[in-house]
């Protein structure tokens, strides 16, 4: 059964996998459609001067694709900050399992918006932290990120959260997406960033004296 806590250290992550998967990239083409034709890039005709021109092309239009996947708003961003809630609940309370099984039903994609996804909790942990932890929130505890302790024990996500938190002390957790996730992986980020905006939480509600199911109802949103 999922466990957030472990028994020991977390490893080290291990080397990025490489899959090949038939189709994905035609199917990822067409997704940045949309986009490239703001470019000037019909995917149907591509015809550009060179290939540094395309390359330039897409990196500016995977960037904007990644944005949006994790800046959810609407409905995707509540699902996702319910999913939140329910996590930091689950760990205030000591019920590890449940928070790890919560986490483990979010799912890759929800083109649909009937579900959290990965990129859209992970987003919306980090630029939460972002502005609690730099001092940007007008609510939070003064000093808040000094003050801010990954629960005692050892974590599934635990290397993660340790780096999220020194990069959101700084307000820069959200434009390291990138770099955070090569160096994690994606599954260590989703639980790592529900870590560190537990920890977060935690440090709130104790420099307030609020309970966290009552915090978390109007800070995380």
């Amino acid at each position: 059964m999922a466990n957030m806590r472990r028994r020991g250290p977390e490893p080290p992550p291990g080397f990025p996998q490489i899959q090949h998967k038939p189709g994905v990239a035609k199917e990822m083409l067409r997704e940045l459609a949309p986009l490239l034709a703001e470019e000037g890039i019909d995917v149907d005709n591509i015809d550009v001067p060179d290939l540094d021109t395309l390359q330039r092309a897409m990196d500016r239009a995977v960037e904007r694709h990644n944005m949006a996947l994790f800046t959810p708003v609407g409905q995707a961003r509540q699902l996702a900050t319910v999913t939140l809630r329910l996590v930091i609940e689950a760990i205030a309370e000591d019920n590890t399992t449940l928070a790890a099984t919560t986490l483990d039903q979010v799912q890759p994609e929800s083109p649909d918006n009937t579900a959290a996804t990965v990129a859209g909790c992970i987003g919306v942990a980090l630029g939460l932290l972002d502005t609690w932890l730099s001092g940007h929130h007008q609510d939070a505890p003064a000093h808040l990120g000094d003050r801010v302790r990954l629960p005692a024990g050892h974590w599934l996500g635990e290397r993660a959260a340790t780096d999220i938190l020194v990069l959101a002390r700084k307000g820069r957790a959200f434009r390291s997406l990138n770099t955070l996730i090569t160096r994690q992986g994606g599954q260590h980020m989703l639980y790592g960033s529900a870590l560190a905006l537990t920890a977060a939480t935690q440090a709130w509600a104790a420099s307030t004296n609020t309970p966290v199911p009552d915090l978390i109802r109007e800070i995380v949103r």
